[in-house]
């Protein structure tokens, strides 16, 4: 039941705080604090329960599991299940659900019940896509974080919300559609060849399908997941909603609703249609590359500061993509690990953001300058950010790009060491970013207050969560690491019985635990 407990509490503490809005904007706040603070109390639990020692279910696939008949016409259960994979993004999502209603605090003062009930219904569709292991459920969740952000953006956004939000409504339907054809697909493919109709995931794994059916398919789900990721060509609508987003906004999209993409990306392109996905990895990779190159060199030509890092997240994420792709033990893993420390670190951006323009009401880069000397401990955070986002050794966003640069390099190295100049790049931006910002003359004379206790508490949050990836990946790494090298395992024996083709070599490389020669398999599926 706790992973029903994970889904119900956001959505009634979303509940309670629009009924407590019409007694002012305080009670809301605190009830959607509660809470997130309760949800990651639970996720915390789950963890500690599930992954202390050995797995409690003994079957070696799901840790916790959660099934109930639902529509079985139809092969439709309710099944929410978790694994290593699964636990680490539901502690990343209630972790930043505290930011995002922290962050929010000062902001929000029209109709303060319903943002906060909103915010909580993306929590928890968030967390239903996590937890959901039924594609028909799935694609239940799917749908319900993406409504409510569309509100956040619409109603408490800022001076274009509309557009932006119509925009982001576009992208994210339409390719869910696209998903929805897919999954439908797949189901009566499934069942034609096998009998049984299902929705269920771990019996559509390895279904007999034709090459061109598996193409369409996987492009279907692909479609869904690389809008969701930003990434390059179909990001368009991703630097639009964070510059209008309300803070809470920015960090929920930067932080959570792009990680959705990279999982679905591992958690069901990958291992659905390990062929499909085979064939078209040198595609997808060079996807991921471009995307890399040109989010940083659009984010150094930015004067606005949240279009700035809304175009450094397209430049991280592509990480993400080249990581699942070339689809080895360290790739995987350096995926995982971007994915967690972007989350907090791009997410702690936009609440830095929204920070400074709620001070100086403003984003202009230009009219910025010697903020260091009026906000040293606002300044000092964002230099912190600013050295994460630029993969310095010892915070966790070097590590993830480390894996993926090492693992890509075992596959393409043309692929690692043109992703290495989105490394280059970033520092570039990184640091103009903290010179422009923090230091030199002020020239607008701002005065502005610094960190409040409250923004200080989350910073140090923050901070101490992004070092301790850092320094201690096998946090993650040890967590998630089995159910990664399960997926693994399944595609790369479906999908490759010969060699890969020319210039992308399957190559032996050694998981980070231990041992077996399934889980030490390199390469793509």
């Amino acid at each position: 039941m706790m992973l029903l407990w994970l889904i119900i509490v956001p959505i009634a503490g979303g509940v309670l705080a629009a009924l407590l809005g019409r007694r002012g904007d305080l009670w809301p706040r605190r009830v959607a604090l509660l809470a997130a603070t309760a949800q990651l109390v639970l996720a915390v639990a789950l963890w500690g329960q599930c992954f202390s020692g050995a797995d409690p279910a003994g079957n070696g696939i799901w840790r916790a599991e959660l099934q109930w008949t639902w529509i079985p016409q139809f092969g439709i259960s309710f099944h929410l299940a978790v694994d290593g994979l699964s636990v680490v993004l539901i502690l990343l999502t209630s972790f930043i659900g505290i930011m995002a209603v922290a962050s929010s605090w000062r902001e929000i003062h029209e109709r303060a019940g319903l943002f906060h009930l909103n915010l909580m219904l993306v929590l928890a569709g968030i967390t239903g896509v996590f937890l959901a292991v039924d594609l028909f459920l799935f694609y239940f969740f799917w749908e319900l974080m993406l409504v409510p952000m569309f509100f956040l953006i619409d109603i408490w956004g800022h001076e274009e919300r509309h557009a932006a939000a119509v925009k982001f409504f576009i992208f994210t339907q339409l390719s869910s559609l696209f998903m929805l054809l897919a999954i439908l697909g797949l189901y009566f493919v499934h069942g034609r060849n096998t009998g049984t109709y299902t929705f269920e995931y771990t019996a559509l794994l390895g279904t007999p399908m034709g090459q061109a059916a598996a193409m369409w398919l996987m492009l279907g789900f692909f479609v869904a997941f690389l809008v969701k990721l930003g990434a390059v060509p179909l990001h368009m609508w991703l630097p639009d909603a964070h510059t209008e987003a309300p803070t809470a906004g920015s960090v929920i999209l930067a932080g959570l609703l792009l990680k959705t993409g990279g999982y679905g990306m591992l958690r069901f392109v990958l291992p659905l249609f390990p062929q499909a996905a085979h064939s078209a990895a040198p595609i997808m990779m060079g996807i991921a590359v471009f995307g890399i190159i040109y989010g940083a060199v659009m984010a150094f030509s930015q004067t606005d500061l949240k279009r700035l890092v809304a175009y450094t997240s397209v430049s991280h994420m592509g990480f993400v993509l080249l990581g699942a792709f070339a689809w080895n033990a360290l790739s995987t893993r350096g995926a995982l690990v971007q994915m967690v420390a972007h989350g907090l670190s791009t997410g702690g951006l936009f609440m830095l953001v929204g920070a400074l323009q709620e001070r100086i009401h403003t984003r202009d880069v230009s009219r910025m300058g010697g903020l260091w000397s009026t906000a040293p401990r606002l300044a000092g955070v964002g230099l912190f950010l600013a050295l994460a986002s630029m993969a310095i050794p010892g915070m966790g966003n070097f590590i993830g790009e480390f894996l993926v640069l090492l693992g890509t390099w075992s596959v393409s190295i043309p692929a690692a060491a043109v992703a290495v100049l989105g490394m280059v790049a970033s520092a570039i931006y990184s640091l103009w970013l903290v010179q422009v910002t923090f230091h030199g003359p002020n020239k607008e004379g701002w005065k502005v207050p610094d960190f409040s206790a409250r923004e200080s508490a989350v910073a140090t949050a923050l901070i101490v969560a992004i070092v301790w990836i850092g320094l201690y990946p096998k946090a993650v790494l040890g967590t998630a690491g089995p159910a990664l090298d399960a997926m693994r395992e399944t595609s790369v024996v479906a999908a490759a019985p010969g060699p890969l083709e020319a210039g992308f070599p399957l190559v032996p490389v050694q998981p980070e635990s231990a041992a077996s020669s399934a889980t030490a398999r390199g390469g793509r599926p």
